[in-house]
């Protein structure tokens, strides 16, 4: 049995038809990138998994229990097993680091500051930023920030882990940084990840397995090899269209893995 299961979804905003019939299994432990045009629907994907939006129609499954019945205060112990690292980020400018990486750790329960304290280190620890708990959002890079964020989405042992435009505006180095923390992710949390990416060096690099949305649903699924040496014209088109062609880029993102 998968791990997600998505059936029979559609989802519009007013006239704007976003899927008509979105069919998808994702296996636990598997690490999928979503690939496809602006407008395409796949950041919607991530917000109908985590509950931020309800399809029109269809039906979702996590683990094998229907998630698009749920009332909210239900859906929060679904939200226990699954975190986002939003395309910006997505820290509070108000709260310090320590403050940020501890949000979720507080929302779902009544931890101790010593608990805190602890899983806050680990967490910056396992992303590279040990020591910076008391620093502001304000202070750091952007990959810093990006870093802080995936801190926090840990913080809570996720079962699974949605990235919208992970590597989005950051430069080579950090580009890489990311790619290894989410492959890091991958080998020793055994965290199934789910990718939203415009960046086709980055989609070789952290997937097991990559599909394609387009007119309202999945085109085409296949593995990197397999997406690399297919002749579907579209395809093609996509990844001929967005792939880097700056050879540090790509020699960087080869070692990644």
């Amino acid at each position: 049995m998968a791990l997600i299961e998505f059936r029979g979804v559609k989802k519009a905003f007013g006239s704007k038809v976003v899927y008509r019939d979105l069919s998808l299994d994702i296996h636990r432990g598997e690490s999928l990138t979503i690939i496809g045009g602006s407008g395409q629907g796949k950041s919607v994907m991530l917000k109908l998994l985590i509950g931020l939006l309800q399809p029109d129609a269809g039906s979702i499954r996590y683990d094998g229990e229907e998630i698009t019945t749920l009332r909210e205060k239900d859906y929060a112990r679904i939200r226990k097993h699954i975190g986002m690292l939003f395309q910006g980020a997505a820290l509070f400018d108000s709260l310090t680091v320590r403050e940020n990486v501890a949000y979720g750790l507080r929302e779902h329960g009544r931890p101790t500051e010593e608990e805190v304290d602890r899983v806050v280190h680990e967490s910056l620890t396992y992303v590279g930023l040990p020591g910076i708990e008391h620093m502001w959002p304000s202070d750091l890079s952007g990959g810093m920030k990006k870093r802080v964020g995936l801190a926090r989405t840990i913080a809570l042992r996720p079962d699974v882990v949605l990235y919208d435009e992970p590597t989005t505006g950051l430069d080579p180095i950090n580009t890489t940084r990311i790619n290894r923390l989410m492959l890091k992710l991958k080998h020793t949390l055994n965290i199934t990840s789910v990718a939203v990416t415009h960046d086709m060096s980055s989609a070789f690099t952290i997937s097991d397995r990559i599909i394609m949305i387009r007119d309202g649903g999945v085109v085409y699924s296949g593995t990197p090899d397999e997406l690399r040496q297919t002749r579907e014209p579209f395809v093609r088109d996509f990844i001929e269209g967005n792939a880097p062609q700056d050879e540090d880029t790509q020699t960087l993102l080869r070692s990644a893995g």
